[in-house]
């Protein structure tokens, strides 16, 4: 059997089995190449380089293995390899941290946020950092930014340490633990929050794969917005007078718009459409006070 006759049967199987996407890929055929391109440790965006390279019997049956426990365990394909990536940068994964997939991540290396920002833009707050995925991609934006990177989970904190040192930025990221701004330190030129936001009803119907993610990363109350107005409430207080407020909602933006309905929003366009990451100037905060 050759390497692409081997992907396709575990897409098959992976779609048979009704196994959820969404941690990295979205669809059978590409988790299946994720998988069995990690396991037999060839660069996973050259399949069609390898993709008629014979497998012997026994490199067969650590792929089948592989996929097996995909499809019965029912966690993340990266809580398997380790490792998952966010726009092209690789990242350490476990399950301490949910795996990064946060929509911010587009508008900020596309460019898109630098219009928000300036020559004089400084210093960046990550709230709710996870793995530090995005503090990393900032730091690579923008290189003479300093970032805090904050989240109340020491355990994804943890994770976070290994992204800065797999990256080489432990001179640029500071990582501090606390619960929402209680860790920021000072006023920010930009802060950026993926935080739990997910309600109360679709967290009782999370495929099995999400639930395997830290619920604390995940759950925001009966409507999704418990942290989220704690943040609006004293976000301006750690922004500089330009500062903007950079916040991810999801499918929210219905309990979103129901929670602050007197609040100026920029919705920013993503792959996912315009209504799941939005930006909020300190006086946009200040005035729906």
């Amino acid at each position: 059997m050759n390497i692409r006759a081997l992907i396709d049967d575990a897409a098959r199987r992976l779609a048979a089995a009704g196994v959820a996407f969404g941690h990295g890929t979205t669809n059978a055929f590409d988790e299946a190449v994720w998988l069995v391109l990690w396991r037999l440790g060839l660069p996973l965006d050259e399949l069609d380089n390898v993709a008629d390279l014979p497998v012997d019997v026994g490199r067969q049956a650590e792929v089948e293995a592989l996929i097996d426990e995909r499809i019965e365990r029912r966690i993340p394909a990266a809580y398997l390899t380790g490792e998952a990536w966010l726009q092209g940068v690789p990242f350490t994964v476990d399950a301490r941290a949910i795996v990064p997939r946060s929509l911010i991540a587009e508008p900020l290396a596309d460019g898109t946020l630098d219009a928000w920002l300036s020559q004089d833009t400084t210093r960046v707050l990550d709230l709710c950092t996870g793995n530090g995925s995005l503090a990393v991609l900032a730091a690579l934006a923008w290189p003479d930014v300093k970032i805090d990177a904050t989240d109340l989970s020491s355990d994804a904190l943890a994770v976070a340490e290994l992204n800065l040192q797999r990256h080489r930025l432990e001179d640029r990221i500071t990582l501090r633990q606390g619960d929402g701004l209680a860790a920021a330190r000072g006023a920010y030129d930009l802060i950026l929050c993926n935080p739990p936001y997910v309600n109360q009803g679709s967290m009782n119907t999370l495929p099995a794969e999400y639930r395997a993610e830290p619920a604390l990363a995940l759950a925001g109350g009966a409507d999704g917005m418990d942290f989220v107005r704690r943040l609006l409430q004293g976000a301006a207080r750690h922004m500089t007078p330009p500062a903007v407020l950079v916040l991810e909602i999801g499918h929210e933006r219905a309990h979103f718009e129901a929670a602050f309905p007197r609040l100026e929003t920029v919705w920013l366009a993503t792959s996912a459409g315009e209504d799941q990451v939005l930006l909020l100037t300190r006086s946009a905060l200040e005035s729906a006070r």
